[in-house]
């Protein structure tokens, strides 16, 4: 089968490689129709992860099962799945409380597991033709046919609107708050969807690429145009004092408006930005170790942290992946009544054969290059 492949640092190429099959009883294979190039898929292009060539990456993926194990009996041959980028037992301590993020039991020895990603389990990533998903009754999501003809909404169930949604969950919002985001980069502009469907009064979203800004209004939210390093300061002045919500949806690849990398920049404007006793909820990537930091405390996976700005305004914090499967199916359902339509931040579509322009050019946050949807 043809596959995206992981050689090096920004070097991706699309290779023949092994067939996906069934391994387990549990197991499905899933035929990938739809397949996305994630922003966290970046951190491995550009060398900023453990993760070893060789790795087929993806893990936005949906498609029709093709096969299934003789264990398998609620997912059948022809429907057509959603799956979480969350690889989970269902039946761990962590898995029984709705925590499949960090599933006990797929990647032994750590929390958690995904498709194609660092550190995340052995598990081949869906940016190919073909899929296998363990314990599959648990980890597909089987959608309803018209999902077929409008597969680059519900692809997002997969990762990026859940997590957008997460990061509203980890903050708390609630209907007539007031909420800033930072970053609008996909799961940022997802948050500020996932927060407007739920009710907020008033959404902020703070970056410096202005296309991603007018996406962010397009949808009922208030760009904040942070190239002056002033987003902070405008989000205190439109918020009487700060935002009720904050999320960070950046992570630790953040760069201030002078194209310097500054990790901790973010979460200390957040801090800034959310009014005392907030709440900060914080889905962008924070890695625990970075080889291509550019400083010693952040190859640490550390940022040094307003830690004291954020005891005396009596802050909280939610942090980590999102858990997929306690989203997805209500998620879904709004997609199908039409009150979500996270689709809008597709700006390009393009064959398998061409991922590795996909990936250069998302990559170099090229203009108009929003988020890249695979059609292998």
């Amino acid at each position: 089968m043809r596959a995206v492949v992981y050689n090096g640092p920004r070097d991706v190429s699309v290779e023949n490689v092994p067939d996906a099959r069934i391994e387990k009883p549990t197991d499905a294979l899933v035929r990938i129709t739809t397949t996305n190039i994630c922003g966290s898929d970046l951190h491995m292009y550009d060398g900023r992860t453990d993760v070893k060539p060789g790795q087929v990456l993806g893990h936005e993926n949906m498609g029709e099962v093709i096969e299934t194990g003789p264990a398998v009996d609620r997912v059948k041959v022809g429907d057509f799945v959603c799956l979480p980028f969350n690889v989970a037992c269902g039946f761990c301590e962590n898995c029984e409380r709705g925590l499949t993020g960090f599933c006990l039991t797929v990647n032994p020895g750590k929390a958690g597991g995904a498709y194609g990603y660092a550190g995340m389990g052995p598990y081949r990533g869906g940016q190919a033709e073909l899929l296998r998903v363990p314990y599959a009754d648990f980890n597909c999501l089987v959608l309803p046919e018209s999902a077929r003809d409008n597969q680059n909404d519900y692809v997002m169930l997969s990762d990026i609107l859940p997590t957008g949604y997460h990061a509203t969950e980890l903050a708390g919002v609630l209907p007539g708050e007031t909420v800033v985001i930072y970053g609008a980069g996909p799961v940022g502009l997802l948050a500020a969807h996932s927060a407007l469907i739920k009710g907020a009064a008033k959404v902020l979203v703070v970056d410096s690429i202005a296309e991603r800004l007018a996406l962010a209004e397009q949808i009922g939210a208030i760009g904040i145009d942070d190239t002056e390093n002033t987003g902070a300061e405008q989000v205190l002045e439109l918020t009487d004092g700060g935002a009720d919500r904050g999320c960070e949806c950046v992570g630790y690849q953040c760069f201030n408006c002078e194209g310097h990398e500054v990790p901790n920049l973010t979460m200390n404007n957040l801090v800034k930005a959310v009014k005392p006793t907030g709440v900060i909820g914080v889905v962008g990537v924070f890695m625990p170790n970075d080889p291509g930091a550019a400083d010693e405390l952040a190859k640490q996976g550390k940022i040094a942290f307003d830690f004291g700005q954020f005891f005396t305004k009596g802050q909280r914090i939610g942090t980590g992946q999102a858990n997929v499967k306690a989203y997805n199916r209500r998620l879904a359902k709004l997609i199908e009544t039409g009150k979500a339509k996270p689709s809008f931040i597709v700006s390009h579509e393009l064959p398998l054969e061409q991922a590795p322009e996909g990936y250069r050019r998302f990559d170099a946050r090229e203009k108009g290059w929003t988020k890249v949807v695979l059609k292998p």
